[in-house]
């Protein structure tokens, strides 16, 4: 029986242990995450998300204080149009984050920043290209286009020297979603190096609609790659979401994937971002305490643990220390649910939200569990200890079990 040890991701002149590690942001996929998979010869990601944030966290800067200060006069206003992100504060953040992750890589695997497309800022064009531009200046291996269709991503960068060096992917959760990006990203001349084909299962944000339970990942996957094959594209797919165990992945990479995109198994790793107290709810998690919703402003389906804080909070809008999702003109649509309920309760000292939350604030907090489907199974992979808590695991632990494990087995901890 075939273990995903059998195969390989190419990549350009790279062979790589073909297990990929999702960017889970705000900073639950850390940098010693991501290190841990190019170590073992694999691929990690560090997520772009909220960066001046992460920063602040990491290294001590001060980016979101000084842009609150900028910006506190404006924090009764509603109309949030005013507040901007400094370009050149955003590039520094993303390049010190990069940098100093590229600077610790050991070993022969790849690091890759997630980019959502749906952190907008209020200058959605801008932003979106001064971070996919700093990523490559601070030497990353590659960029993973996220949260969107990105269908204008490539020709923001295809003046940067290492536009066609750098790997550069794109994940789609539909044949249509991938013609598309295809389709604009022609005139640039640069095909993308590898497709992440997400499925229904996934944790965060979905590209589904709330029908998603009727769609099937193998089923998208194997479209997708024979329309390849029609097109004669010689393009690495990697499946995501859902695929628990070595064999899940092996049977991806016995019909022709590239690779495979993991990222449940990893929540509850000493590396992993998340603190260890909300690391034991995924423990605890069970089927029927996990739920797909629409209170995520960026208007697509969320995954997460139907007991996070952040479900149903009516915390005021951070928008002069974040606003990663103000649009163009300034909104978010937690402001609009927000404010129709401070003018529905006058007088309340809080009030509750339940149809949006505020992203920002939520996850930057670790309020909002986002998960996998089969987080629920987390609990069976590790050992339970004599307090009744869960033993966290290693990241080398877990990666090494989708690399070598056979027969739907999961490998505990010793």
């Amino acid at each position: 029986m075939k273990r995903v040890d059998d195969f390989r991701l190419r990549l350009g002149d790279k062979e790589l242990v073909p297990i990929v590690i999702g960017g889970m942001g705000v900073d639950i996929s850390t940098a010693d995450l991501a290190l841990e998979a190019a170590r073992l010869g694999g691929v990690g990601h560090i997520s772009d998300a909220m960066i001046n944030t992460v920063t602040d966290r990491r290294f001590d800067t001060k980016f979101v204080k000084e842009k609150l200060k900028q910006y506190k006069f404006n924090v009764a206003n509603p109309n949030k149009a005013v507040v901007q992100f400094d370009l050149g504060q955003l590039a520094e953040a993303t390049k010190m984050h990069v940098g100093r992750t590229m600077e610790r890589k050991r070993g022969d695997g790849l690091i890759l920043v997630n980019c959502m497309e749906k952190l907008t800022m209020n200058a959605p064009r801008e932003t979106l290209k001064v971070r996919l531009e700093a990523a490559l200046d601070a030497g990353v291996d590659g960029i993973t286009l996220a949260a969107g269709l990105h269908l204008g991503s490539f020709a923001l960068i295809e003046d940067h020297p290492r536009f066609r060096d750098a790997k550069l992917g794109i994940i789609v959760s539909s044949l249509r979603a991938l013609q598309l990006f295809l389709k604009k990203s022609a005139r640039t001349g640069r095909l993308p190096d590898y497709i992440v084909v997400e499925g229904p299962l996934a944790g965060g944000h979905l590209g589904f609609g709330l029908d998603w339970a009727k769609y099937d990942l193998a089923m998208i996957v194997a479209e997708i790659h024979q329309y390849l094959l029609a097109e004669k594209l010689d393009i690495p797919l990697i499946p995501a979401g859902g695929i628990f165990t070595g064999s899940d992945a092996v049977s991806f990479l016995e019909n022709g994937a590239g690779a495979v995109q993991v990222a449940t198994r990893f929540t509850v790793t000493n590396e992993c971002g998340l603190p260890d107290p909300i690391k034991q709810k995924y423990f605890e998690a069970n089927e029927d305490g996990i739920e797909v919703n629409m209170i995520s402003p960026t208007g697509y389906p969320m995954r997460m643990l139907s007991n996070s804080p952040a479900i149903g909070d009516g915390i005021r809008p951070n928008c002069e220390a974040y606003g990663y999702l103000l649009d163009a003109n300034g909104n978010c649509s937690y402001i609009t649910s927000y404010n129709r309920e401070v003018a529905a309760h006058p007088g309340a000292k809080r009030v509750s939200v339940m149809d949006k939350t505020c992203l920002c604030t939520q996850m930057r907090n670790f309020d909002l569990w986002t998960c996998g489907h089969y987080t629920y199974r987390l609990k069976d992979t590790t050992r339970k200890q004599e307090d009744g808590s869960f033993r966290l695991l290693t990241a080398e632990h877990v990666f090494k079990d989708y690399q070598f494990s056979t027969d739907g087995k999961i490998a505990l901890p010793e």
